[in-house]
């Protein structure tokens, strides 16, 4: 009986000092349950994720947690750890699937557009993309386009389709916010300007075009003109059946009764048809001086501008023939 006991007694220490171990080497930093975020670059190919766990003291020991997560890869996001976890709960978190994802918008594109590849790159179900379609209308009825900012975003896999559509529209109130009062003073209101900017960034090449659009489509608002912008008429196809946006428009679609016709209906859209960049918001602003009524581009995307339309059509001629 005294044998028994002295052998449950060394197995109790030799357990105890095992489970110490194990708990120095691979327990908790601490008790907290506070999420810690850890964020992961685009580009993660340089990316440290035990340094960046080390700094903020999440993990004990840097060998140990580079032997766990040896030949796993780490994706680019954004990941949640608590310095409660133990060192294999934090190192199948950091080569597991992030917590938020990257989303980068670029060009000048519709509100559906822009929900459809959010949704792509998030893993949306069709009520998440609703949800993200029908934001607007919780919000404010003109937030139905031109305020879902086209830039990069970090979001959270968690969040529904109404709030990253918040996340997106105080990101353009943030960027747009430098020129609200240069646009109250000009007399001109915010849904204005991102009707005007949407057209010059669907209509130009490249930023350096910006200023010279903007003078031409002033030049025709303020001579009472038809706009004939065929990005108005693209803007009214919706998705086209290959799947596409913003397809070409024949002669007939010109003669529609569409409100976003600006081949036959005087002034501009009833909305933006897209949510322009800073850069073509600014040139609403300071459109180049000139008399100019028309424009093209040429087939090196070079552009063209002339007073008449007689001059117009010799650019025609000269530059698409």
């Amino acid at each position: 009986m005294h044998g028994l006991l002295k052998k449950v007694f060394v197995l109790c220490i030799s357990s105890f000092v095992v489970f110490l171990s194990v708990y120095f080497l691979f327990g908790p930093v601490g008790k907290s349950t506070d999420p810690v975020l850890i964020t992961v670059p685009e580009s993660a190919e340089n990316f440290d994720m035990t340094t960046a766990l080390e700094q903020e003291h999440l993990i004990k020991n840097t060998w140990l947690f580079r032997l766990f997560i040896v030949g796993r890869k780490v994706e680019s996001g954004g990941y949640y750890f608590t310095d409660s976890m133990w060192m294999w709960q934090t190192a199948g978190k950091a080569t597991g699937v992030p917590d938020l994802l990257w989303v980068t918008i670029n060009g000048c594109l519709r509100r559906e557009q822009i929900g459809e590849m959010i949704g792509k790159k998030l893993g949306w179900d069709q009520t998440k993309l609703d949800d993200w379609n029908a934001a607007y209308k919780k919000l404010q009825p003109e937030y139905v386009e031109g305020v879902y900012y086209p830039d990069t975003y970090l979001i959270p896999r968690s969040e529904s389709g109404f709030e990253v559509a918040r996340r997106f529209i105080n990101r353009f109130n943030e960027a747009f916010a430098p020129y609200a009062e240069k646009f109250q003073d000009a007399n001109i209101r915010w849904v204005t300007a991102l009707k005007i900017a949407s057209l010059i960034e669907r209509e130009a090449a490249g930023s350096q075009d910006m200023p010279l659009i903007s003078g031409v489509i002033w030049n025709r608002l303020d001579k009472n003109m038809l706009l004939q912008i065929d990005a108005t008429l693209q803007y009214t196809h919706g998705k086209n059946a290959d799947g596409s946006w913003w397809g070409s428009i024949d002669l007939a679609e010109k003669q529609s009764d569409s409100l976003y016709n600006s081949y036959k209906v005087k002034g501009l859209p009833p909305t933006p048809i897209c949510s322009p960049s800073i850069t073509s918001i600014a040139a609403v602003l300071t459109p180049e001086e000139t008399d100019c009524l028309f424009y093209l581009h040429d087939h090196n995307g070079q552009i063209h501008c002339a007073v008449t339309y007689e001059e117009h059509k010799d650019n025609i001629e000269a530059y698409l023939k």
